[in-house]
């Protein structure tokens, strides 16, 4: 509690008897009783030779459990190990290296911190510095190829995919770093390789230039994304083709350039048409798997389920060297007893709910869809 408010009365013994108030606020004044608090309590870090000075090497955490003005700002001080003043703290808690060095050493530092309060209270901690060879090796990257599905003029955004790249050099931190020319429709996260889509994607293929560095060694990588937009008719002809045990990512990485180059050839009349992928998709309460497709004729029609489930059953023993099929599904009207009337299926699609299904070398991205089934007559 900092405070209370007391509302006080006085009254004579006259009659009739008068009174009067007044309001008395007690401030409660906050005692510096607490020392500022390093998280965590000690620390370790390291530079590498030949690093400018100025580099920062480590940021402080300091807290102070007593009220604001008993806290920070705080005063940093290296009490021992810096005679020869090689490195430096600025009044931010960053610690800074104040030479440039040429070999490999570990020392180990005294810092103190001081708070605002009257009397001061004083924290310790200990810094171990190793200094390290620079870097020898440059990173490594994995080409990244993404498809995403969206509906037309309707994709909200969001992460699409992540850059896998490594080092061999233990202590090397790696920073990914997008052109600025492309930061319109992308954004790279620096720390963590995620590549993030901004709204309103056109149709077509993005190539982006990415790069990765560990402070010495800068490495290109190759990252191209392909958008791909639905438009209604395709999807009022659609077939689903449902897999058992298998789950959105392993398919995505292991079995959908194999299932997908084997399935154009069982289905395409022409070398004109066109297979879409719309979508993948888990079964709710299962562990199976569906895949959503049309193919587009040369012309712009689309081919009828009918025709394209033909096509697949004839073909159903050479798409199963890439991955075992468990159905066609054809009316999708399984568990809807329409007794004499016309079961009849259709599919919506949620533009704003997409589903990434990302490995290292491919990410596919794609809306959530429903299947509504009805009774017509």
């Amino acid at each position: 509690i900092s405070g209370y408010s007391l509302v006080i009365q006085a009254r004579d013994s006259g009659v009739p008897p008068l009174s009067s108030s007044v309001t008395v606020n007690v401030d409660i004044s906050d005692v510096n009783d607490n020392s500022p608090v390093f998280t965590p309590a000690n620390y370790t870090a390291v530079i590498q030779e030949n690093k400018p000075v100025g580099t920062s090497i480590l940021q402080l955490v300091v807290t102070d459990k007593d009220s604001f003005h008993n806290g920070p700002p705080f005063t940093f001080t290296i009490l021992t190990g810096n005679e020869e003043e090689e490195f430096s703290l600025d009044p931010h808690g960053i610690l800074r290296s104040a030479v440039i060095f040429k070999h490999m050493v570990a020392t180990e530092y005294v810092l103190c911190v001081q708070d605002s309060g009257k009397p001061q209270q004083i924290s310790h901690t200990y810094i171990q510095v190793k200094v390290i060879e620079e870097s020898i090796h440059k990173p490594t990257a994995i080409p990244l190829e993404i498809f995403i599905v969206t509906m037309e003029d309707d994709f909200p955004g969001g992460v699409i995919g992540k850059i896998h790249a490594t080092d061999q050099d233990v202590y090397d931190v790696l920073t990914y770093t997008l052109k600025s020319e492309q930061k319109s429709l992308f954004k790279v996260n620096s720390h963590d390789g995620k590549i993030i889509a901004l709204g309103g994607l056109d149709n077509g293929k993005y190539i982006l230039n990415v790069s990765v560095s560990d402070g010495r060694f800068q490495v290109p990588i190759d990252v191209v994304v392909h958008v791909e937009q639905l438009i209604q008719e395709m999807l009022q002809n659609t077939v689903t083709i449902r897999f058992d045990n298998v789950s959105p990512e392993d398919f995505v990485g292991l079995h959908m350039h194999g299932f997908r180059r084997t399935l154009r050839n069982a289905v395409l009349s022409q070398k004109q048409d066109s297979l879409h992928i719309i979508s993948i998709q888990p079964v709710a309460g299962s562990n199976q798997l569906d895949m959503l497709f049309a193919v587009q004729m040369h012309n712009g029609a689309f081919y009828k389920p009918a025709y394209l489930i033909q096509k697949l059953t004839n073909a159903r023993r050479h798409l199963e060297n890439v991955i075992r099929i468990s159905a066609i599904l054809e009316k999708n009207c399984s568990g809807l007893d329409c007794q004499e009337q016309h079961c009849e299926q259709s599919l919506s699609i949620d533009s704003h709910s997409l589903m990434t299904y990302s490995t290292a070398r491919i990410s596919f991205v794609c809306p959530r869809f429903y299947r509504n089934v009805r009774c017509m007559c």
